[in-house]
């Protein structure tokens, strides 16, 4: 498939959840021009706030495709990825990002997206929820067992 057939996927998935009851968003993964897996937002359908196209698309690959990897795969989503999305698609190591709306479209139609992003860019204890480190001695020690081990998968 080519890239405009595999965003209009994503499209027709977005324009699917809404009519469903889920959120207007669509994600693809493809890899060499054909897809891998496919989702749509089901936030209030699972009543699961990290059911978003694009988590749950990744989920589907990775499952299908039996690795935690998804380097050569590309992601064709309605929306310009969210915080969380983000950062899954950066773990997943997918190659490209290709998205249709993008967040200031999303907060036009009240997901606001942007403003976690500009939480992101606060310290910590400046975020409209603070974070603080707590008990961080005792919580070293699975990182120096981590450390320390010779057969762990590196991700």
């Amino acid at each position: 498939m080519k890239k405009r057939e595999l965003m209009m996927r994503a499209i027709e998935l977005s324009e699917n959840s809404v009519r469903n009851g889920g959120g207007p968003f669509g994600a693809v993964i493809a890899r060499d021009g054909e897809i891998v897996a496919e989702a749509s937002n089901c936030v209030t359908i699972d009543n699961d706030p990290t059911a978003h196209a694009e988590v749950s698309a990744i989920r589907k690959a990775t499952k299908k495709l039996g690795t935690f990897d998804l380097t050569g795969c590309e992601l064709y989503t309605s929306c310009e990825p969210c915080p969380m999305c983000l950062g899954a698609i950066y773990w997943a190591h997918i190659d490209h990002i290709y998205y249709a709306n993008d967040r200031k479209d999303a907060a036009r139609i009240e997901f606001d997206d942007d403003f976690i992003y500009q939480e992101l860019s606060l310290a910590p204890a400046d975020r409209q929820k603070p974070c603080e480190i707590f008990m961080q001695s005792e919580a070293k020690r699975a990182f120096e067992m981590w450390a320390e081990k010779d057969d762990k998968a590196e991700y």
